[in-house]
């Protein structure tokens, strides 16, 4: 199966929560196409971020703004089950949760896809593949973390990038329509880098809200287009 076209995605989690539905609005009129929605519960990982109530919100102003984007929500709650339907009602698109916080992890994936989205799941560093090899049927999405889960504005990490190469392969022997996201540390300087190895949905927080310019109007057009120049050569 050829490969899909790339997908960059900002994470909310490094914009201005003041601001957020014109934050979103701006990237995407920029060229970005997902809004990644990170979930985090002071419990799985040690940080407090953002739940369905401000996702709900989001939707409803993307809405009424003609904001045509997908919600990548990834999930970094334990346990999980309890809040998919949640997010469901609230309006993500695509829903990515991490193996170690479900206790049936095949469960998990049915309650995403019963729901009528897109599911998927996260790998941190030292996570194994291996999960994936008896839900490869309910998979949309697998996404390899470069950081470890918890804080944005973390280096990348450069193991991840044969993590990509191995999942790009499990992808490509399934013949399944799956999409490969990083998430962590990506930036301009190293996004042709990581298309190389396989990604082709690229989650970027500091790297596109912290590059503002001077123009308010059009602030993420110059970071993205860079990107977009970087995964046009590799």
């Amino acid at each position: 199966m050829a490969k899909q076209e790339n997908w960059i995605a900002p994470s909310i989690l490094s914009a201005d929560f003041s601001q957020l539905g014109k934050d979103v609005k701006d990237v995407i009129a920029s060229g970005a196409d997902v809004v990644h929605f990170d979930v985090m519960d002071n419990h799985y990982v040690p940080n407090l971020t953002i739940g369905p109530l401000v996702c709900e919100s989001l939707k409803n102003f993307m809405v009424r703004e003609g904001v045509n984007a997908p919600i990548d929500v990834h999930l970094m709650v334990k346990p999980v089950d309890r809040i998919i339907g949640d997010f469901a009602s609230a309006g993500a698109d695509i829903i990515t949760f991490h193996p170690e916080a479900s206790e049936h992890i095949d469960g998990s994936l049915g309650l995403i896809k019963n729901a009528g989205l897109k599911a998927g799941l996260v790998f941190n560093p030292a996570t194994s593949l291996s999960y994936l090899e008896h839900v490869m049927d309910k998979i949309d999405m697998i996404l390899i973390m470069s950081v470890n889960p918890g804080f944005g504005g973390q280096a990348f990490i450069d193991q991840s990038l044969e993590k990509l190469r191995q999942a790009r392969q499990l992808i490509d022997a399934s013949g399944r329509d799956i999409r490969l996201e990083i998430d962590g540390g990506v930036k301009a300087e190293n996004i042709a880098e990581v298309a190389a190895a396989g990604c082709d949905t690229f989650v970027s927080g500091s790297g596109i809200f912290g590059k503002e310019s001077a123009s308010d109007a059009n602030r993420y057009d110059t970071i993205v287009k860079q990107m977009r120049d970087a995964l046009a050569s590799a």
